[in-house]
């Protein structure tokens, strides 16, 4: 009975760790940016092609499993170090097939170079050399370009969205994406400005990938996948999220057939007719070429016209205004100076003559018992004498913002103060308009290079924008300062409490000469050459207007990397 008892034990124990090997929740990790493959959709659910395919395989394989979508660098780490057993979709490298086990590829991801529109024409990476270029860090090209030398021209980003968002900034040269993703990513975010140069330079297996040495779930993920497969679920699900974005070809077979059957008896007919035609199509081609050349040219000939219409008017402006601020600071800063100047003399004379009447306690002065007038008195010059400061601190800001400035002069700015300037330009404005002005500015903001008074220029333009969109004064304005979460601009926020901006009035608010305020007097330049001023500085003008909700106009400047390593 004893000698029973052992293998019988050892039987329920080899069960036990059975069941607990069945039961176990399979980790599975992915990129949370790489649309339409894998991505964290608006409630911060994993979706995509991936995420849907590793589903439908672990429910026929009876497997549990548990998204943890993050940052790609760290995924690939976590993989190699075990603290996830699956990627769901990564490319296939001899590289990385030494570190980790792949199962056979459910996807052929091409890569493409995408450029901004602009930017000379490249077909392959050779051409790329001593370009600026950026790309997904820790991505398969990433890995291929590294190896070719590659390294001081990469300008490497955690998703392929930053990557291209850089590229439509003009912070660099081209970018290497996967195409798929690139032209989701355009779409999207709606970078127009941008198109893919060379779309297929390298073409890479991508499946799923577990920790080196994991065989068991290997063997299932890729079961899983080949009955996916038989059962016609796969073709449903690459359909589903990559139909659109990759048309199926025809199949072989079929085009045989249909060739056999429709176009034998045609292709004699159409070759005669090809034949005759190919001179015909070429000029056509030649002249619509023309053509579209021409309106091209023509369209930016106007563009660059306008353009210099508005800096003409902007400049006509600006220089009247500098004649009559000058006159009038001259006016104003003479009799200012003069209270300055004998304020603190008075201010003197004032505690004397006090001292002096000290003892005289029954004294009145200027209708005020004399004890009254001590405790006063000097709180009253203190006041006069502030506030003459402040006229001179405002003159000095006005004749700062309509001085004749020089376009080219830039220099490392402090995006905090001038902010700061701007503000105490219209403080008068904003004290009419609201009662709720609050301004944040966030310390060590990293300097941009610019000119002072064309962005103080901008500034004021939006904040008396702001003001004008109140409908009372209990709504507020609100202006911050920051960095975005790429370190690569600073920025200004502008955001107001009115009555907001219709949505079909978003798309021409920088057009010259466009407004909705007319008739109080509005000439539809300010946002056309603020727009102007912020592209000279290779920035950006956002306008954002959700529906009863107000306005928010956020100002973003490269950073001045130059001036940061020196700090």
């Amino acid at each position: 009975m004893q000698r029973l008892r052992i293998p019988i034990i050892f039987l329920l124990l080899s069960l036990c760790f059975q069941v607990s090997a069945i039961a176990k929740t399979i980790i599975v990790g992915g990129d949370r940016d790489y649309p339409p493959y894998e991505f964290l959709d608006s409630n911060g659910k994993p979706a995509g092609y991936n995420v849907e395919l590793t589903k439908a395989i672990a429910e026929v394989m009876g497997l549990q499993v548990e998204f943890r979508l993050g940052g790609w660098s760290e995924q690939l780490r976590d993989l190699k170090e075990g603290k996830i057993d699956l990627l769901q979709g990564i490319s296939w490298s001899e590289q990385r097939a030494t570190q980790i086990d792949f199962t056979p590829p459910h996807t052929i991801v091409n890569h493409a170079i995408f450029a901004r529109k602009e930017s000379p024409v490249v077909s392959s990476l050779a051409e790329l050399k001593g370009k600026k270029v950026t790309l997904h860090r820790d991505g398969i090209m990433h890995e291929q370009l590294l190896r070719q030398g590659y390294g001081p021209d990469l300008l490497p980003t955690p998703t392929p969205a930053d990557a291209l968002r850089l590229l439509a900034s003009g912070q660099c040269d081209y970018a290497v994406v996967a195409m798929v993703p690139g032209m989701y990513i355009i779409r999207e975010n709606r970078l127009t400005n941008l198109v893919p140069v060379a779309r297929s330079i390298a073409s890479q297996k991508y499946g799923h990938a577990v920790r080196q040495g994991n065989g068991e779930l290997l063997a299932k993920m890729t079961e899983g996948l080949a009955i996916l497969k038989k059962t016609g679920q796969y073709d449903e699900i690459h359909a589903k999220w990559l139909g659109v974005l990759e048309p199926e070809g025809l199949a072989i077979g079929k085009a045989i057939k249909l060739a056999i059957l429709v176009l034998a008896p045609l292709l004699l007919v159409l070759g005669g007719m090809a034949f005759w035609s190919r001179s015909l199509h070429k000029q056509v081609a030649l002249r619509t070429a023309d053509l579209t050349r021409e309106v091209a040219e023509r369209t930016a000939a106007e563009q660059e016209l306008r353009r210099n219409q508005q800096q003409l008017v902007q400049a006509d402006k600006m220089a009247a205004l500098g004649v009559l601020v000058s006159g009038v600071a001259h006016e104003i800063n003479n009799p200012n100076g003069l209270i300055l100047l004998n304020m603190p003399i008075l201010k003197d004379v004032c505690s004397d003559a006090l001292a002096a009447l000290e003892q005289q306690n029954q004294v009145e002065l200027g209708g005020l018992a004399f004890k009254r007038i001590k405790d006063e008195l000097p709180l009253m010059l203190d006041e006069m004498q502030d506030g003459a400061r402040r006229i001179k601190r405002i003159v000095e800001d006005l004749k700062d913002f309509a001085r004749q400035d020089d376009a080219a002069l830039m220099e490392p700015l402090d995006l905090n103060q001038v902010s700061q300037a701007a503000v105490r330009l219209v403080d008068r404005s904003l004290r009419t308009a609201t009662n709720r002005f609050e301004a944040e500015y966030t310390e060590l903001l990293s300097p941009v290079l610019g000119n002072s008074q064309r962005i103080e220029q901008v500034l004021v333009n939006l904040l008396l924008n702001a003001c004008q969109a109140l409908t009372d004064t209990n709504r507020g304005i609100f202006l911050h300062t920051f960095i975005d979460e790429t370190n690569t601009m600073a920025g200004v926020s502008v955001r107001d409490e009115g009555c907001g901006i219709a949505p079909e009035h978003l798309d021409r608010l920088t057009d010259p000469f466009f407004t909705t305020k007319r008739e109080s007097g509005g000439t539809g330049l300010g946002l056309s050459v603020s727009t102007g001023i912020v592209k000279e500085h290779g920035g950006q003008l956002l306008f954002s207007s959700p529906p009863g909700q107000g306005t928010t106009v956020t100002l973003l400047l490269p950073i001045n990397t130059e001036a940061v390593h020196h700090v």
